[in-house]
């Protein structure tokens, strides 16, 4: 161990974010300790002196180059794209940006919510088509949201709606204690319940082996006529095919989806033309604040890195 351990940016970040996380994180961290490198050679030559990486995915010829790695801060939320075994098996910690997202994200929902309450879809649709064609919104209050997974992102989804005055459900691994906002909790395993009772479900769970293809035919059986899907998880978390067939033929009422099977959402997606379909590139966690918060997490972990006590270090997941 060194008291100043070395830091590696690779060129796997886009340099855009790398300057804002460079201008974040001035005067924060020991001088020297972050090093940049701008290419796959220059991130290959950097690699074997570096104590930590930040970056979104690492590939294993990189993981393999860093010889003396003890600890990956991943900048994205999602970590399914690593190879748990393989940094276990190397000893590295890898923590994730888990909660820097929760905030706008939970803006968004509650944008996609009022949108298809509000009638905004159909109201967008008949501007782009030049229609005067009248017709009543709904209210949020005393509806029924589901929140499947409620963490930091959903839990923040549970206080804006409960703040509006909706019944929120939600689902957790551990339910031993009820986040602020949810009305009732169920385990992670019990969501069909969650489907049948809600008006809106809101997807906020991580993709892993037990959450990939959550909701397939079976499960949109299970949902309203008139409940609508909202994804800001991850694409997986989905049978698409089984989703886009529900909505074309109106079992669900519809669906807000940021992410996808496959991103970008190929041209020939039916999901572009339904009329019951609000599509965005994935966008939902952006924010100007995201630098800031990535700070907050670095800064902590690093010197829980530099004091040899990794296990003090937050967002953990290996």
């Amino acid at each position: 161990m060194t008291d100043s351990p070395r830091l590696l940016i690779p060129y796997h970040v886009p340099p855009s974010r790398t300057n804002e996380l460079l201008d974040a994180l001035d005067g924060h961290l020991p001088a020297d300790s972050l090093v940049v490198a701008d290419t796959p050679a220059e991130s290959r030559e950097l690699a074997p002196s570096a104590d930590g990486i930040v970056t979104y995915h690492l590939d294993a010829d990189l993981l393999d180059a860093a010889e003396n790695l003890r600890w990956i801060q991943c900048l994205s939320a999602g970590v399914d794209h690593y190879d748990f075994d393989a940094l276990r098996e190397r000893d590295v910690v890898l923590t994730n940006s888990s909660g820097i997202h929760a905030e706008p994200i939970a803006e968004q929902v509650l944008c996609y919510l009022l949108m298809f309450e509000r009638g905004l879809v159909q109201a967008g649709r008949q501007q782009a088509r030049g229609v005067w064609e009248r017709f009543e919104g709904g209210e949020l209050r005393g509806k029924t949201v589901g929140v499947v997974g409620v963490g930091a992102i959903g839990g923040r989804v549970a206080q804006v709606c409960s703040a509006l005055g909706m019944r929120v459900l939600g689902t957790k691994r551990d339910t031993s204690e009820v986040p602020g906002g949810v009305d009732e909790l169920y385990a992670a395993d019990e969501y069909h319940q969650l489907l049948l009772d809600a008006d809106y479900v809101v997807l906020a769970c991580p993709l892993t082996d037990e959450t990939e293809g959550l909701l397939g035919r079976e499960e949109f059986r299970l949902m309203s006529e008139e409940s609508v899907l909202v994804n800001i998880a991850r694409g997986g978390v989905v049978d698409e095919a089984a989703m886009t067939r529900a909505l074309q033929n109106r079992a669900i009422r519809g669906a807000a989806l940021d992410v996808f099977e496959t991103e970008p959402l190929p041209p020939g997606s039916p999901l572009w033309d339904l009329s019951n379909v609000v599509v965005t590139p994935h966008m939902a966690g952006s924010t100007p604040k995201k630098p800031e918060r990535w700070r907050d997490i670095i800064v902590g972990n690093y010197e829980a890195l530099a004091a040899d006590d990794r296990d003090a270090m937050v967002n953990r997941i290996v």
